[in-house]
């Protein structure tokens, strides 16, 4: 029989063992070739030339994340099959085969899976790919006429790129056999990620462990200036590390403590699965800790996602809360501007409020730099007059008013903002320190606003400063009929003047402002949705796929376990207990870990995520919950667990 036949048949016998790996790989095929054939499309170009720019490269730098994820997806799930089948490699030698032609055995028959997979991805994504679009453009709030339009550039990348990452282990696989000897090949079924640990050892990764976390923790959640995208770096790399100490330290231990009591060893037939459980955390740790990462990679994906959406949606609202806005030096332009506009349009409401704009020497940097003359520049507003402001416009306004010694900024909207520190911040204005005690980004001062920040202060110390700044007027209006704005343009704008009895500018705010400056965020929300069902997929199927290969080991344990009187119904009770506390243990870490990674993005994307951190965690719940479910029957029909029944 030539060693194609051979290969073929293992393949055949064997491809339940390769399912969880094919569809995983697959559906991480198609998410990366519908990607690309967005770039190759016309898809985006109802965005305008500069949208549709920053959306491929959302877009592709998404596709790098997809790509370095089924690097490592590849590797993983390509060692944890080749473990699993040089037991029977091994047999071969015994046969006559040598390590070369065992090895060319391997290579062809995961050359079939690696085929068979790429064909399912590139069949599914191109079956997919209208669909795909669809809903990306319905998420992102997209309204274009779809067709049917593949080119072949993305398919050919996808296949060049697959083939490369797949062939790459499917060689470093063989190499592995070839040098392999006869009893490592054997025996290499159960060679796993275990290392025999003192007392002293696991005492240490968990003191480590915790204190790293509580680092990580700390620098999430962690208020700052422009530090604070360092410290996201650090939380993350920190989480990281202490989640790989907490299972290969902290979990063990505790678990090797509770069967020491042998009050709780006992009860409930604890004894069958207990320290089974403890040698699967010493055994397996590196790929719970892999898990419990991809899982909380998927909550802060999600609430990311949902962040940038209501953001968006707010900026929205934030750029056209006015259609018309006037800056004069003239305090009584109201009455005219009123009466040009009501030629062409209804005004739905109309707010005016003075502005003071100081500036003040800052002695601290003349000292530093040696440069003088260097001025900051503060716009104040009074309270009473934003209080009015508000009621007119429909906006809130902070129930907390500043004393005399205090002030409130009404800071233009971000996307993302690296100042996360709210409070507790002094500023020196006209000889005279404030205190921060509120950051609030309602749109008081609708497009003016983007520009710069607002100071509110107490009426008192407002008129204390007039002497010391420049006052301005602001009127702003907005029509009830938005969508024919254009009317009224050329009116108003004539408004405009530049004399020194009258400087006045006009702003003119249309209702498709916001999309054709940053419609491509549109874009990234969307594929934050795509990007989570990934990662949801990964952490599900590399614990369902290193539980399927354990199984095979724990043949002979349970075979005498069944010898020895042990029911059916008993030895399940044990399997659905080992597995829970296996799909368990990353589970909890990741919701306590999620809600620090969570707040970090509530701090700097200014929004509340908490009903959405709850969502993530809920669809995390389902799934890990679908995969147990199937688990525990695959490790009963493994590990030949015998119900009895004909």
């Amino acid at each position: 029989m030539s060693m194609s036949k051979l290969a073929w048949q293992n393949f055949q016998k064997g491809i339940k063992n390769y399912l969880s790996l094919i569809l995983s790989l697959a559906f991480t095929i198609l998410i990366f070739m519908n990607f690309q054939n967005i770039v190759y499309s016309d898809a985006l170009s109802v965005m305008g030339e500069h949208n549709k720019q920053y959306s491929e490269i959302i877009v592709q730098t998404i596709s790098v994340v997809l790509g370095a994820f089924m690097f490592f997806f590849t590797a993983y799930a390509t060692n944890v099959f080749l473990t699993r089948r040089k037991k029977e490699i091994g047999i071969y030698v015994f046969m006559g085969l040598t390590n070369q032609k065992i090895g060319k055995l391997y290579a062809i028959e995961m050359t079939f899976v690696g085929v068979l997979t790429l064909l399912i991805g590139i069949g599914l994504g191109i079956l997919t790919t209208q669909l795909f679009q669809m809903l990306l453009l319905a998420m992102s709030d997209i309204t274009v006429e779809i067709g049917f339009h593949l080119s072949l550039k993305p398919v050919l990348i996808t296949i060049v790129f697959y083939l490369i990452i797949y062939m790459f282990f499917v060689v470093k696989g063989y190499r592995n056999i070839v040098k392999s000897s006869v009893l490592s090949l054997v025996s290499a079924n159960r060679q796993n990620e275990y290392v025999k640990q003192s007392s002293v050892i696991l005492l240490f990764n968990t003191l480590l462990g915790v204190a790293v976390l509580a680092a990580g923790y700390y620098m999430a959640i962690k208020e700052g200036g422009q530090e604070v995208m360092g410290n996201v770096l650090a939380a993350v790399v920190l989480v990281i590390i202490g989640v790989y100490l907490l299972f290969g330290g902290f979990v063990p231990m505790v678990f090797q403590k509770l069967a020491k009591r042998k009050t709780f060893l006992y009860h409930r037939e604890r004894n069958l699965w207990m320290n089974q459980v403890i040698f699967r955390m010493k055994k397996n740790y590196r790929t719970y800790a892999m898990v419990c990462v991809l899982m909380l990679c998927s909550v802060t994906a999600l609430a990311t996602g949902f962040a940038i959406k209501s953001r968006y949606k707010n900026m929205v609202r934030f750029r056209n809360v006015y259609m018309y806005q006037l800056v004069s030096n003239r305090a009584d332009l109201d009455k005219k501007a009123q009466a040009v506009i009501n030629k062409y349009h209804q005004i739905a409401y109309h707010t005016k409020i003075s502005m003071l704009t100081v500036t003040d020497q800052m002695e601290d940097v003349k000292q530093k730099t040696g440069i003088e003359q260097t001025e900051n520049v503060y716009t104040v507003l009074s309270w009473s007059q934003v209080q009015q402001l508000a009621k007119d416009a429909g906006l809130l306004l902070p129930v907390k008013k500043p004393n005399s010694s205090q002030m409130v900024k009404a800071r233009h909207i971000y996307m993302l903002s690296l100042l996360t520190k709210q409070s507790k911040i002094s500023k020196q204005i006209c000889g005279k320190e404030y205190e921060q005690i509120l950051d609030v980004d309602e749109p008081y001062l609708g497009y003016l606003q983007e520009s710069m920040d607002f100071y509110i202060v107490d009426d008192t110390e407002y008129d204390r400063m007039r002497p010391f700044g420049q006052e301005l007027y602001l009127y702003s209006y907005q029509i009830t009929d938005t969508a024919n704005y254009k009317a009224s343009v050329k009116a108003v704008r004539k408004l405009a003047c530049n004399t020194k009895e009258n400087n006045t500018a006009c702003i003119v705010t249309t209702p498709d402002s916001v999309e054709k400056d940053i419609g491509w965020v549109k874009i990234l929300y969307s594929l934050c949705t795509f990007v989570v069902m990934v990662f949801l997929l990964a952490s599900g199927s590399i614990l369902f796929m290193k539980l399927y290969n354990d199984a095979f080991e724990e043949q002979e344990r349970y075979q005498t376990l069944q010898k020895i009187g042990c029911s059916y119904h008993a030895l399940k009770r044990s399997v659905s207990c080992e597995l829970f506390i296996t799909y368990a243990l990353p589970f909890i870490v990741m919701m306590v870990s999620s809600y620090f990674s969570v707040h970090a993005l509530e701090k700097m994307m200014h929004e509340d995520l908490t009903a959405i951190r709850f969502a993530s965690i809920g669809i995390n719940f389902v799934i890990f919950f679908f995969c147990y479910c199937i688990s525990v029957g695959v490790y009963l029909k493994n590990a030949m667990i015998d119900s009895g029944k004909k």
